[in-house]
């Protein structure tokens, strides 16, 4: 009886491990080939990890290949919080080092990840001081940081990028897809701590580096430019500045800065007003160096000559309801005395007899009415009604450079054209686009747009426009070396719907040489006071601009872009 209760339990203990083993069997079997693809996923997430491996951004040139932006290698601070046992002392040590903020650093450092930034591209110094630390956790991985070598050396110009070097700004952004690059990738085997196995490397696709930019920009006259254009902006204690200086032969941008400016390395730091490119991306009413506009339609339409007579009323002329004045009183003048010596009341004579829809005509020819096509991004165009639009005093105002809007851009171009012996050029800032190499992947050859007057009109319209400087109020712009020409421009800025009696922009636009231009340039001078003629605050900077860059093209050899 014993011995069958006894074989009985056995039997039940048997069963109960067979069952048992056949759960295990059935569970294993389960997790082993059933959900093995599962389990796979996550040990390969647990341990095999992608990394990307960031290209080498394209390098900035000047014309003449001197380095305007280019990356050099950055250590980057990272922490696995899961290992960083002394939290609180470490954020510490790391903000002194790092100049952050230590609730900022305690607070990423007390996160439940394996992996956060703490402050990417450091200096080499604070690489080294954090090795020293040696503090389990805490780590660096090597990255690649933009670095501008001339600092706030055209800085409207190239531009900024982020933390990742993705163009924001500049040529930076507009040619973000060529200087960018490809990314690559390294997929390889870690372990527990985060550390890479490297040799379970599984695959490793190399980053395709960033292709090259050649400006049209040349170093030294953008030098020369920047620091003329600061005298003049310190001096007459403006709002802001610009100037472009181009070769009115190929459309190449020399020169492009905008005060005030900032320093590229620094961008955090720079002003809310340093933040726009004013040269392309504000409109303003050009005052009187819109006159050329009206000369040169005038003279190509046959409608008037150099030796025409104007009477300007001893200076005030009452026409309809309005009352035109002139700076200085003057009796009977010729035509080119009228744009010489920048008659409001000879001007809108003579345009007289333009008429209205010749007048439109050539503010559209000398490309008033669209955008220039620079490859710089934000570009605007001013807003210029048609005639259809226009009040009786429309023509009144509009040839001496009311009612009218451009950007300093669009006024480089205009003046381009009379350098140019009547043809419109497309500005351009990038001249090629190389590799590593040196090998040209795509060029940006000079583009004529269109014809805008005769050679003949060309010539008459820079005969006028150096006997300005030589006789009219481009004075302080002439050059002791050789002749140039040029046009004055004082405009009243319009503030609450009305002219304003305290605010104006005082602009000179110019060429040089006179007979065979080589340059040309525009300066604009925001807000001046207490003296804001063109005349007076512009002219100089463009003399001086234009003295320095004929000397140095000189030496240079006179090559075109």
């Amino acid at each position: 009886m014993h011995s069958g209760i006894y074989r009985a339990r056995q039997l039940l203990v048997f069963l109960f491990f067979l069952l048992s083993l056949s759960i295990l069997a059935v569970r294993l079997f389960y997790l082993q080939v059933i959900q093995s693809g599962f389990y796979y996923k996550i040990a390969n997430e647990q341990h095999i990890v992608s990394t990307e491996i960031q290209p080498k951004r394209g390098t900035i040139y000047d014309r003449n290949m001197q380095v305007l932006a280019v990356n050099i290698s950055a250590d980057s601070v990272f922490a696995n919080p899961r290992l960083v046992k002394n939290k609180k002392g470490t954020a510490a040590k790391l903000a002194a080092i790092l100049g952050l903020d230590e609730n900022f650093v305690l607070e990423r450092l007390s996160r439940d990840k394996g992996f956060v930034w703490i402050k990417r591209r450091i200096s080499r110094i604070e690489s080294e001081r954090i090795k020293e630390l040696k503090i389990e956790g805490i780590e660096l991985i090597e990255e690649s940081r933009r670095v501008y070598p001339d600092k706030a050396l055209a800085c409207h110009v190239i531009g900024t990028v982020n933390i990742d070097n993705v163009g924001l700004e500049g040529v930076e952004l507009y040619y973000d897809k060529y200087l960018r690059g490809e990314s690559g990738w390294l997929i390889s085997t870690q372990d527990a701590r985060r550390k890479l196995l490297k040799s379970y490397q599984f695959d490793f696709i190399p980053p395709k580096n960033g292709l090259n930019l050649v400006l049209t920009i040349d170093e030294v006259i953008q030098s020369i430019a920047e620091r003329e254009l600061y005298k003049s902006y310190k001096k007459n204690n403006a709002k802001a500045a610009s100037i472009v200086v181009m070769d009115p032969r190929t459309g190449a941008v020399l020169a492009l800065a905008n005060i005030p400016n900032f320093d590229l390395n620094n961008v955090n730091k720079r002003e809310e007003e340093a933040i726009r490119d004013r040269a392309v991306n504000d409109f303003f009413e050009p005052g009187s160096v819109f006159k050329v506009i009206t000369a040169s339609a005038l003279i190509e339409e046959g409608l008037v000559k150099l030796n025409d007579t104007f009477f300007c009323e001893y200076g005030e002329w009452k026409t309809g309801s309005k009352i035109l004045h002139d700076v200085h009183p003057y009796g009977n003048l010729t035509f080119k005395e009228v744009i010489e010596k920048s008659s409001n009341i000879g001007t809108v004579k003579a345009a007289s007899r333009l008429g209205p829809e010749k007048m439109y005509k050539y503010i559209k020819e000398f490309g008033f009415l669209d955008k220039t096509g620079i490859d710089l991004p934000g570009e605007v165009v001013g807003i210029n009604r048609p005639p259809s639009k226009w009040s009786k005093v429309s023509m009144n105002a509009i040839p001496m450079g009311q009612e009218v809007t451009v950007t300093a851009m669009q006024l480089a171009c205009a003046i381009s054209v009379i350098a140019n012996n009547g043809f419109y050029v497309k500005p351009r800032i990038v001249k090629e686009i190389i590799d590593d190499n040196g090998e040209v992947i795509k060029s940006f050859p000079p583009v004529i747009v269109r014809k805008v007057l005769s050679p003949e009109t060309a010539v008459r319209v820079r005969h006028i426009l150096k006997g300005a400087v030589e006789n009219g109020t481009g004075k302080k712009a002439r050059v002791e070396d050789f002749k140039v020409g040029g046009k004055t421009g004082t405009a009243q800025k319009i503030e609450g719907g009305t002219y304003s009696h305290s605010k104006f922009i005082g602009s000179f636009i110019g060429f040089a040489p006179a007979d065979k231009p080589l340059l040309t340039a525009v300066i604009c001078i925001d807000e001046p006071h207490p003296v804001y003629y063109g005349g007076d605050v512009s002219a100089p900077v463009f003399k001086e601009v234009a003295d320095q860059v004929i000397k140095y093209l000189n030496v240079k050899g006179l090559k075109a872009i």
